[in-house]
């Protein structure tokens, strides 16, 4: 039985770990290279296409105006999703649970004409300001809805007893019930900034030349008459060196956070 366990994570693992193996080896290709099915994972290798990038510096600016916007996107959803989560789940708020649940529902791509024609009017188009808060508009529902269980799940007596210590209803929140969720709270906010870090369609509608995030970077190696795939796998690899930095760091909180309320007893 251990042996059949062991074969089928194997399996399963290689499997998906494949396309990010072929993706580091293919940054490493020619453009006949990346193309030539002939050409495994074994070959002369080539620094020619981390040197162009590094050289032209676009994707390196694209790469911080990533960090820069799922950073503080990140952080001020946070910020207000993780008391308003507490909210809700502490009195009970089930209409309000249904509004957000709608938030995370609605196609984002449904509000983006209105929205473009609201932020150009007020003149941030192509600005930071616009891309935190489209991002926000994601981040904010995904923090406070995974946020709501673990709220419901801290022994409400604990709270309780820091009232009657003196506590405000916001000085129990503060001092007891966020660090008894900051499995959670470390959870949530990791999976908003990794889909902060992987938004496309706000970015490539909102950003400009000058605050265009990783993701729209990669989109302009391909061209109408061909494409730079060896620049394209480079781009892509070093964007996704981030996340699984990040993914592996949080493992424990993310392993912790998603499993927290998972039975209630």
């Amino acid at each position: 039985m251990k042996l059949l366990r062991a074969t089928a994570i194997t399996l399963v693992s290689l499997f998906f770990s494949l396309p990010i193996v072929w993706l580091f080896a293919a940054s490493f290709k020619t453009n006949i290279q990346v193309t030539d099915p002939s050409v495994g994972l074994f070959f002369p290798p080539t620094l020619a296409n981390f040197q162009a990038i590094f050289r032209d510096g676009e994707i390196l600016k694209s790469l911080l105006n990533s960090l820069i916007v799922g950073v503080v996107s990140t952080a001020l959803s946070a910020v207000i999703a993780v008391p308003g989560a507490w909210a809700v789940g502490r009195f009970r708020m089930r209409r309000t649970g249904s509004l957000v649940l709608i938030a995370r529902i609605v196609p984002a791509i449904s509000l983006l004409v209105p929205w473009y024609y609201l932020f150009a009017q007020a003149g941030l188009v192509g600005s930071y300001t616009v891309l935190i808060l489209s991002h926000m508009f994601v981040s904010v529902p995904l923090i406070l809805w995974i946020m709501i269980s673990f709220f419901e799940d801290l022994p409400i007596e604990l709270e309780e007893a820091g009232r009657i210590d003196g506590l405000s209803a916001f000085g129990a929140f503060w001092r007891i019930a966020l660090p008894l969720a900051a499995p959670g709270t470390a959870t949530a906010c990791l999976l908003a900034f990794v889909s902060s870090w992987n938004n496309f369609m706000f970015a490539l509608i909102f950003s400009n030349e000058d605050t265009k995030t990783a993701p729209v970077a990669l989109f302009n190696f391909i061209s109408y008459a061909s494409t730079d795939w060896g620049g394209l796998m480079a781009a892509a690899t070093l964007m996704t060196l981030p996340v699984v930095l990040v993914a592996v760091l949080g493992q424990k909180y993310i392993v912790t956070g998603l499993t927290a309320g998972a039975t209630k007893g």
